[in-house]
Order: structure tokens, then C-alpha cells, then sequence
């Protein structure tokens, strides 16, 4: 059975990959060396399409766990492994590097908190945060073998989060944490989707500047996630229901000071997404079709 596994493996590495046109070939081995068995759990296993219904597999055949589809954790409540072909892009548009230190919010299982840990490497680290204590049990099982993971079973909105070069966010959010933002070292990347719970909204990447008040910002994608505990408002969504509408392709920089002016995108209280430049150049967003509900 582990032949038949590394062999759908290598297929589906090279497929999400090729699909999310990823330069760095790690990530393609990153996603060719873990195994999805251990954080799916025991088959058959629940699987859909984003906004589909389930469907449950006819058996245990791991051919079923090497697709680009949302792999149920919890159905009744929506919890899934996310869609593999997404994560390979957001996770190439933040370039994840060896030697770096690495937040993970909301870890689930543990799945992509493996790919990330292969992409830093021993040198690096990585902080998983998940809140659902029954996750993170999981999460800590399938993780005990990798030194360099540690799961922490609480939120991830909290003062004494670690430094990091990549804060990496798998919960829905109405406004990027305060907390996130402050452990972001200088050229740190802070990735999560701006799509507060119900609303389909954008995974939005912030690179933190060596100084100023004014960070190079993008959207990644468009996205729907299950909610982050702590930052939602039903008003906010409302409103960035209304943004997403009109030029989201257009957001350049985040704004943490000063009035919101004529390039205002969307102001929530104390920062802003705007449509003129920081100093600090981005790269031109790539755009992509994958619908990822997680």
C-alpha cells in the first residue's frame, strides 16, 4: 500500500503544483513527502468540491486522498483539509524559506502545518495554533515525530506570540489581528484570508516593511473559510461584501495610520487597505480560480 501511496503522491505533487505554477521546487517535494493518510484519518473519507455536498469514498483506497478537493475532518460542522491545489499557491506567493520561523492559525490535523515544517526545514520552526482541543490532539499525535513543530492548543490571537518570518492563517478573519501584525519581523508575511465566516472574501498577504506605517499588500486569490474565533463582525463583513465587488485585484499596500483617502479599498478601525503602492515594490498578483472553503 505505500508504493501505491508515494506513487499517487508523486502525481498529485507535480499536478497542484504545476497548476499553482510554483518556481521552488521544495514545495512540490514538500507535498510529495507527506503522507495524507495519518491526518485524514481512518476511510472512507468525506470529500467535496467547495460549496458541494460531501461525498463519501467507496473505501479506504488512498487514491481518494491524492486530489485537488476538500477532505472532511468534522462534516457536521464544516472542517475540512483544505484544497491542496489553493494551499500550494498561497504558499508559494509567501515563499516560504529554509531556516525560517513559522505561525501557523488554525491548524487542523496538522496537514499543511507538515508541508510547512518540510519548507523550513530543521534549521526553521514552526508554531502550530489550533483551538479546537480535539484538533490539536490530533495535530500533536501526527506531528510528535517532526523536532522542529511544537502544537499549541489555544487561540492564535494572543500578545505572546512568537517572532516570525511567515504567519500563516487558516481561519476566516474581518480584519487582520493587531497580534499578527506586531510578531511579524522586518520583511515578514502575514497570509490569511480576509473573509470573515459565511462571506466569500480573499486571502490577503502583508509583507511588514523595516519601517513606516505603510505595508506592501495583495490579494493571493479569493477564498471562503470556516470563521477565526475572536474576529468576525457581521458589519465589517457586510461592507468588505460590498469592496469585493469593485477592484479587489487593485489593493497594494495596508495603511496603519492616517485618514483613509480617495485610494481607500476598505477602512476598518485603525488600518486601511488602499490601492496606491507602499514604498517597498510588490509583485503583480497572479490571478486564480480556486474556490477554497475551509
Amino acid at each position: 500500500m505505500e508504493d501505491r501511496s508515494a506513487k499517487y503522491r508523486a502525481f498529485y505533487a507535480q499536478l497542484i503544483c504545476g497548476a499553482a505554477k510554483a518556481a521552488d521546487p521544495r514545495l512540490e517535494q514538500a507535498f510529495r513527502t507527506v503522507r495524507r493518510e495519518p491526518f485524514a484519518g481512518p476511510g472512507p473519507w468525506s470529500i467535496c468540491l467547495g460549496g458541494h455536498p460531501y461525498v463519501v469514498t467507496p473505501d479506504d483506497d488512498p487514491a481518494f486522498l491524492y486530489q485537488n478537493a476538500l477532505l472532511a475532518l468534522d462534516p457536521a460542522r464544516g472542517l475540512n483539509i483544505g484544497m491542496p491545489g489553493a494551499h500550494a499557491y498561497w504558499l508559494s506567493g509567501c515563499a516560504v524559506k529554509e531556516g525560517e520561523t513559522v505561525v501557523q492559525i488554525g491548524a487542523g490535523s496538522g496537514y499543511y502545518t507538515a508541508i510547512l515544517a518540510h519548507l523550513v526545514g530543521p534549521g526553521g520552526r514552526v508554531h502550530a495554533y489550533e483551538i479546537d482541543e480535539r484538533l490539536a490532539g490530533l495535530a500533536r499525535d501526527n506531528l510528535k515525530d517532526i523536532a522542529h513543530v511544537d502544537v499549541r492548543g489555544r487561540s492564535g490571537i494572543a500578545a505572546d506570540l512568537p517572532e516570525a518570518d511567515v504567519i500563516y492563517v487558516c481561519a476566516g478573519a474581518a480584519q487582520p489581528a493587531a497580534e499578527w501584525l506586531d510578531a511579524l519581523r522586518p520583511g515578514g508575511r502575514l497570509v490569511f484570508p480576509l473573509a470573515p465566516e459565511g462571506m466569500y472574501g480573499g486571502m490577503l498577504m502583508i509583507t511588514r516593511p523595516d519601517d513606516g506605517e505603510i505595508w506592501p499588500a495583495k490579494f493571493l486569490s479569493r477564498v471562503q473559510f470556516i470563521g477565526c474565533a475572536g474576529l468576525q463582525d457581521a458589519e465589517a463583513g457586510r461592507r468588505l461584501g460590498e469592496a469585493f465587488t469593485k477592484g479587489w485585484e487593485g489593493v497594494q499596500s495596508l495603511r496603519r495610520e492616517g485618514v483613509p483617502d480617495e485610494t481607500c479599498w476598505f477602512a476598518g478601525e485603525g488600518w486601511w487597505l488602499s490601492t496606491a503602492p507602499a514604498p517597498l515594490p510588490t509583485e503583480p498578483v497572479r490571478p486564480h480560480a480556486d474556490i477554497t472553503q475551509i
